[in-house]
């Protein structure tokens, strides 16, 4: 059990107002992973904000180039106590989406750390500057409580994480030995809900398929050419429709994953999804009717359309037009033969007459996950179920895409993802936000896992 003094301070930062004013000074660098001018901001945050606050952990610290030249640099932290201690690995990412700037409610800068009751307002608030900020305050508390940390700390930043992690898989395979570790401890993604602290075992893998029917460089009449000219934008709507119905069905085979395990099932079994204030409402009928919510968002794949267009829909004329153009998304889970995704796509579209559409993909993150069963995942379980003293969700995988397949599939370790933000934030759109009671807990939460961790290796050594 976390010391009570130790949890008293966490709960007392943020209620002081001085977790704010540090997340404040994080928010201001507009660290934009695909934007220019993101990279000198991205640069400074790692010299200003992160190397410093390694160093007072009592971490070494090396800056490295990235070996692919689409990514930005990396930067890691090291704390060797004890080479009979065990080693945790952290992981954050100092980059942001774009800041949409004159998009926020109220004239927000998304760039300046506003409050509205217990919503804090800015860029990278949520994802995920305030979540690596709470476990950097949860570890400082811990060492500051106790004088050392009781296993070994190291600590990796990537900077491109919004774009896919350019170079991380290269780069973790080169650096395996400096990031050996027992476990990964890290924060990212949402909770199941605001009120439910959170474990996330892995995430789903993401692939981008662009379909384009390109006909013809001209639009031409409708009523001159209508019914004898093939239309573009009709053919894509048919494709798509063979892919994925108008209920969100997938209709490819080779798009499906295997089965859920009856482990999986059996953990997704006591959640509910869409059931908190501020959620969307679920809707009926949409999605594979023989599974629940929560396996179609953390177990199952899902083929979305993300934008579709053909000429200008806000300005249409009385012409046929000669190109229309997709972009779709699937999420998928493990499993899921991804390098088939392509051809899959094609040879479908063919067999139902639509040779005519070009299909190109572009992969994301890869699918992983840490088996439910994993002993790291019932000794994290326990701890935190024990200092929040209520409910304490396992999923099995992350609904969205993270880098989690570098740490499970090149490292080799176990991964432990806890959330310190919940599915309203609004992280890559404009009003992103901070919920303060879930800091406020977060910080709790990190510093009872770091404890334990740390109380186990005293113990050990």
């Amino acid at each position: 059990m976390i010391p009570t003094e130790l949890a008293s301070k966490a709960r007392k930062y943020v209620d002081s107002g001085a977790f704010f004013t540090e997340l404040a000074e994080l928010v201001r660098y507009p660290t934009v992973s695909d934007h220019p001018f993101g990279h000198v901001a991205i640069n400074e945050y790692l010299y200003e904000v992160l190397a410093p606050a390694l160093t007072a952990l009592g971490c070494s610290v090396a800056m490295h180039p990235n070996p692919n030249p689409a990514g930005g640099p990396f930067l890691i932290g090291t704390r060797i106590e004890s080479p009979e201690l065990p080693t945790l690995l952290c992981y954050g990412h100092a980059d942001v989406v774009d800041g949409h700037e004159g998009r926020w409610s109220e004239g927000r800068d998304p760039w300046t750390l506003t409050a509205d009751g217990d919503r804090w307002y800015g860029r990278g608030s949520a994802d995920s500057k305030g979540q690596h900020l709470i476990n950097f305050t949860a570890l400082r508390l811990l060492l500051a409580e106790t004088g050392s940390l009781g296993f070994n700390l190291k600590f990796l930043f990537e900077t491109g994480e919004e774009i896919g992690s350019p170079g991380l898989d290269e780069f973790v395979a080169t650096h395996r030995k400096t990031l050996s570790a027992d476990v990964l401890i890290a924060s990212d993604g949402p909770r199941l809900d605001a009120a439910t602290p959170t474990l996330s075992l892995g995430a789903r893998g993401s692939i981008r398929i662009s379909l384009d029917v390109n006909l013809r460089p001209d639009a031409h009449h409708s009523g001159n050419w209508g019914g004898v000219l093939r239309n573009p934008a009709t053919t894509l709507a048919g494709a798509i429709a063979c892919l994925v119905d108008g209920h969100g069905r997938i209709q490819v085979p080779d798009l499906l994953p295997p089965p859920l395990s009856g482990s999986v099932r059996e953990t997704l079994a006591e959640f509910e999804v869409g059931s908190n204030p501020g959620d969307p409402s679920l809707d009926e009928g949409w999605g594979d009717a023989g599974l629940t919510a929560a396996e179609r968002l953390y177990g199952w794949n899902t083929l979305e359309v993300l934008s579709i267009g053909a000429a200008d829909i806000n300005r249409p004329v009385n012409a046929i037009p000669g190109r229309a153009r997709a972009t779709l998304q699937l999420r998928y889970a493990e499993g899921t033969d991804i390098d088939g995704v392509p051809r899959a796509i094609a040879r479908h579209l063919a067999a139902h007459g639509f040779s005519m559409v070009d299909v190109t993909a572009e992969e994301g993150f890869r699918p992983s996950r840490t088996l439910v069963d994993d002993p790291w995942v019932g000794w994290a379980k326990g701890v935190l179920a024990e200092v929040a003293g209520r409910r304490v969700a396992v999923l099995p995988s992350f609904g969205g895409g993270l880098p989690n397949h570098v740490f499970t599939n090149v490292l080799g370790i176990s991964t432990l993802w806890l959330p310190h933000s919940y599915p309203g934030c609004l992280q890559h759109a404009p009003d992103e936000h901070l919920l303060k009671p879930i800091a406020r807990e977060g910080i709790v939460l990190a510093a009872a896992l770091f404890h334990s961790l740390g109380r186990h290796g005293r113990e050990a050594s």
